[in-house]
């Protein structure tokens, strides 16, 4: 199989497990039988919002997650929801952060060594303004129902330290948890 058909066939298999996820969120809403188990008692109430947090992160589970947390917020505290559902989306985040941070930084560091503007690129991202404004950016898509990945990516552009990652990852993921709970309150 030659490298353009394999791209392909895993371009479809990710399209597919995407609506699969969707159509996953869809039903998850319109049988509320998991939030039911997880609005139970107070206990899974906190241990679902955890575990909804961390499958918030990536592209493949964020539309079931969201359901889920949405859910939960609809039915509990909207604060306790985004709280411990930040939490484990920072333990979903930094799996991928890991991943994520140093690979992507090296194909982007090669790909602008054989550019002829690579130069002033290259300048542009040790740029303190332009490092705020990337943190600014990635946070918000962190916070975004659009994958962490993307704006996980965004900060490894930066080599952004784990230890200054933590808390910006739980900060926007906690507002965009707290958001999808404000939105579920309100329908």
């Amino acid at each position: 199989m030659d490298i353009n058909n394999a791209e392909k066939k895993f371009l479809a298999q990710d399209i597919g497990i995407i609506f699969l996820s969707i159509l996953i969120a869809f039903i998850l809403v319109k049988t509320k039988i998991l939030t039911n188990i997880l609005t139970s008692t107070k206990e899974l109430e906190l241990i679902g919002s955890f575990i909804a947090g961390m499958f918030f992160t990536s592209v493949f589970t964020t539309a079931p997650a969201m359901a889920t947390l949405g859910e939960i917020a609809r039915a509990n505290s909207i604060a306790l929801t985004a709280l411990f559902g930040g939490m484990g989306a920072v333990v979903g985040d930094l799996i991928i952060f890991r991943f994520v941070r140093d690979r992507l930084s090296e194909h982007l560091m090669e790909l602008i060594k054989h550019e002829g503007a690579g130069k002033r690129f290259k300048a542009l991202f040790k740029l303190r303004s332009f490092r705020w404004f990337t943190a600014l950016v990635g946070g918000l898509i962190i916070a975004s129902p659009l994958p962490d990945e993307l704006g996980i990516s965004l900060l490894g552009c930066e080599k952004m330290k784990t230890s200054r990652f933590i808390p910006l990852s739980f900060a926007f993921n906690t507002l965009g948890i707290f958001l999808i709970g404000l939105i579920a309150k309100a329908i």
